[in-house]
């Protein structure tokens, strides 16, 4: 073994492997069982549920959690009609599982497919997001896959109660219940152990803020998701319908301060703020946002000096950066400096600059004429995701269960013999 890992690992890792192999083959209808059957118990144990995310959030204002982890933590019975929905949304997806992706003939006579099949076990590390327990659970359940689950200590108690309902699910349904695991502990030695166990997981999905997302690259032996800080930017171009540019920077900014899709960059061409004034920083400002920016615009009453590293931060909070710029080249070239290839959106009625805009940029997400907080699995007809990569191998963007596979070759001869 590549680095050793604790016993409990060992045990939690050998159930996976298990419970990987079976899923591999389970039919369609147990998979959907399984996902039906967990969505009930969850809206059946709500209020289980949503006691135990009162006992997290104690904890957490004790921690002093900032507002936006706050709001990450939180549940209500809205939230937890949303993790219903996003389980009845996977469980209706088509089987990704044993698509034909490509297949042809060849000369020497063989006939080649391409299959997609599960990656096995996927180890998934997030923070303070209860719904992550549910969602990823599902995702990797869809895709054949199991799932080695290590919530934060934030959220235990709420994971603990979702995840057994996860596990219910799997048991009505006549699945192993090892195919979606809650690390049972809050130590941290779990992640390390987690990120050593190359006999045991094939890739690992971070879900969290930049500390843990570094950390889980730095040390991890195991392939790794990438996904990096959602320093996500809205460019209000010069041919912006007005109302509109007003509608989606406020809510890129204000529906969600803490999600990795919220705008932390606002950048305004020159001419639209000729024309139009200070009129999207007068919005955000009376929206309680603050605002930091520089030269011109700091002359609108409000605002704030900003700091150089300001532009360039994900600031999960009711802060954000804004500054003017010359024209979509001028944007592009502030975001491929300053961006974290998450989601960038242009607002414009000119084809031609959002072609433009979508041909020299390479974030993983890029819009027009739309909100960066539909960032999002969900919204994307995923039922949900797993996390939104920002890497460029295997997994790019919103990480359904279709992304949770991979291929193999499937190859068919009539006695062919190779000369």
């Amino acid at each position: 073994m590549d680095g050793q890992v604790s016993d409990l690992m060992i045990e939690i890792g050998t159930k996976a492997r298990a419970a990987a192999a079976e899923l591999a083959y389970a039919s369609q209808e147990r998979k959907y069982a399984a996902l039906i059957g967990a969505s009930h118990e969850i809206w059946n144990r709500r209020q289980d549920i949503l006691d135990a995310n009162c006992e997290d959030l104690v904890y957490a204002e004790e921690k002093g959690l900032s507002p936006a982890m706050i709001d990450r933590l939180t549940l209500d019975e809205g939230r937890v009609r949303g993790m219903v929905d996003a389980l009845r949304a996977v469980a209706e997806q088509p089987d990704p599982v044993g698509r034909v992706l490509a297949e042809w003939d060849r000369p020497n006579g063989l006939h080649i497919q391409r299959v997609a099949t599960p990656l096995g076990v996927v180890g998934v590390i997030y923070e303070s997001r209860p719904n992550v327990t549910a969602d990823a659970g599902a995702l990797c359940l869809k895709a054949g896959n199991a799932v080695i689950l290590r919530g934060g200590s934030d959220s235990f108690q709420t994971s603990t109660a979702i995840h057994a309902c996860m596990v219910t699910g799997l048991r009505q349904a006549g699945l192993p219940e090892a195919a979606i695991q809650l690390i049972p502990t809050q130590d941290r030695q779990v992640v390390t152990d987690m990120l050593r166990a190359v006999d045991f997981i094939d890739v690992i999905v971070p879900r969290g803020g930049k500390g843990l997302v570094g950390l889980v690259q730095r040390e991890a032996r195991v392939p790794v998701f990438a996904h990096l800080e959602g320093i996500c930017h809205v460019y209000a171009d010069r041919d912006a319908d007005l109302a509109m540019a007003r509608a989606i920077v406020l809510n890129s900014k204000t529906r969600r301060t803490g999600i990795c899709g919220a705008a932390e960059c606002l950048l305004i061409d020159w001419q639209f703020y000729t024309k139009h004034g200070p009129v999207l920083i007068e919005d955000l400002l009376k929206a309680g946002v603050e605002v930091r920016t520089e030269g011109e615009l700091l002359k609108v009453p409000g605002t704030v000096q900003a700091q150089a590293d300001d532009f360039g931060r994900e600031f999960l909070d009711k802060i954000i950066a804004v500054r003017l710029v010359d024209g979509v080249d001028a944007a592009i070239a502030h975001i491929r400096r300053y961006g974290s290839q998450h989601t960038e959106s242009i607002v414009t009625q000119n084809d031609t600059t959002a072609a433009r805009f979508f041909e020299r940029l390479d974030s993983a997400i890029l819009m027009r004429n739309a909100s960066t907080q539909f960032a999002d699995g969900g919204e994307f007809g995923m039922g949900g995701e797993i996390g939104i990569a920002t890497g460029k191998l295997h997994a790019r963007g919103p990480v359904g269960a279709e992304q949770l596979c991979s291929f193999k070759y499937l190859v068919t001869g009539n006695g062919a013999v190779r000369a």
